[in-house]
């Protein structure tokens, strides 16, 4: 039957209201006597122009007069239940990719959506004087710069703690890796980056912070095992500041992401729905820094192919000394300490005025004096307003107190 005579209004909002929420929509619209067609136009109504928009179309204001479709309504609230975390923009981007001809504007969706209750208020973030890099390297091109984190750790419902492992490309967005490791061992993580150097190929430089076991606090120049391990291939090494995670903000903003929509899930090391995430962030997630294209749109393998771990490193000629177990070389009868994280691989002597510097791969680690048998490390490697690159440094050295990497 149709509508009562009688508060009409109320019992079409009333209606509209339940129907946002409900799981039976035609089961609604035979308890209110109406025609699952007629339920679809109140409820577009409603979406579309609030409280007015549920009286008769001839009293509605004008400014209502060209309403979205109800098809168009319904699949703009199907994408965002889909897409639960994502914004009205994303949305739309998303819109724009599976349909053909041009979409309603911004304002359009996020009305939608508003309407049916599906936005949050975003809230305003303090802005500190001091708190971002003033001269951060920023990547120019795919492959430029590698960012490593781990994402911090959360408990499963049976108690077990989960803490992924993840590894993006900083240009194109795209999540390279979202590992469920069992743990955060040298070997473990790097036979997770000997897969993507497989797979990728090398970049140019890797960005990690300054825990284990990207880095150690108190080895040589910060370095550890699985550092020493990128340098031997080639790839730079870029640290932020101790205790800034804002030096590494992009990666910490993707893992935002992760904490809303598999954190807040409790989602186990299940890898497989690791890997799902990582495809639809990759694939059909529209970046705005992108200028709303998916990574996988920008990203493209690097040139540099992945040929295994080199056994030896090419020093153009200079005089080569093997790090034995203990972390010295032996320079004319003497044992002169480096680094236990050096231990099986040979190091450079370059002679310069009156010392030796004392190279690895392309990073230069400090000084020897032969006169007195000592090493002295170069440092700091952290600049007071910038994140640090190791790489060929300037002719001025600095120098820095180094400790050994504690055994794991």
């Amino acid at each position: 039957m149709p509508w009562k005579e009688t508060q009409k209004m109320d019992q079409r909002i009333e209606f509209a209201t339940r129907s946002l929420h409900c799981e039976n929509f035609r089961q609604l619209c035979r308890e209110y006597g109406i025609s699952a067609k007629t339920g679809y136009k109140w409820r577009s109504r409603f979406l579309n122009g609030g409280y007015e928009g549920m009286a008769e179309l001839s009293r509605r204001p004008q400014s209502h007069a060209r309403e979205l479709s109800e098809d168009l309504v319904c699949e703009i609230i199907r994408l965002k239940q889909a897409h639960p975390h994502w914004g009205p923009r994303k949305i739309r981007a998303l819109y724009e990719r599976q349909h053909s001809g041009p979409p309603p504007s911004e304002s359009s969706f996020k009305r939608v959506l508003e309407k049916a209750g599906l936005t949050r208020p975003r809230r305003r973030r303090a802005v500190t004087s001091g708190g971002r890099i003033a001269s951060q390297r920023q990547a120019q091109e795919p492959n430029e710069v590698w960012t490593v984190d781990f994402k911090g750790w959360w408990r499963d419902p049976s108690g077990t703690k989960v803490e992924p492992l993840t590894i993006r490309d900083e240009y194109s967005r795209m999540l390279l890796d979202l590992r469920a490791v069992a743990n955060a061992k040298t070997e473990t993580v790097q036979a997770c980056f000997e897969r993507l150097f497989e797979q990728h190929g090398l970049p140019a430089a890797i960005r990690s912070d300054n825990g284990p076991p990207f880095a150690s606090v108190q080895g040589l120049l910060g370095l550890s095992r699985l550092s020493v391990w990128w340098l031997a291939l080639g790839i730079d090494l870029e640290r932020g500041r101790p205790g800034c995670p804002q030096d590494n903000g992009a990666h910490e903003r993707m893992h935002r992401d992760i904490a809303k929509e598999l954190q807040a899930g409790r989602v186990g090391r299940d890898q497989e729905a690791f890997d799902l995430w990582r495809q639809e962030y990759n694939h059909e997630r529209p970046h705005e820094a992108l200028a709303m294209a998916t990574p996988a749109e920008i990203y493209r393998d690097s040139q540099r192919r992945y040929e295994g771990t080199p056994e030896e490193l090419d020093y153009g000629g200079q005089d080569t000394r093997k790090v034995q177990r203990g972390g010295t070389i032996r320079y004319e009868g003497e044992h002169i300490m480096l680094s236990t994280t050096l231990q099986g691989w040979q190091v450079g002597l370059n002679p310069r005025d009156e010392v030796l510097e004392v190279w690895f791969a392309k990073l230069l680690l400090g000084h020897l004096e032969p006169q007195r048998a000592q090493f002295q490390a170069i440092g700091p490697v952290y600049p007071p307003s910038d994140s640090a690159t190791l790489h060929r440094p300037a002719d001025k050295p600095m120098t820095e107190t180094v400790k050994e990497e504690p055994k794991v």
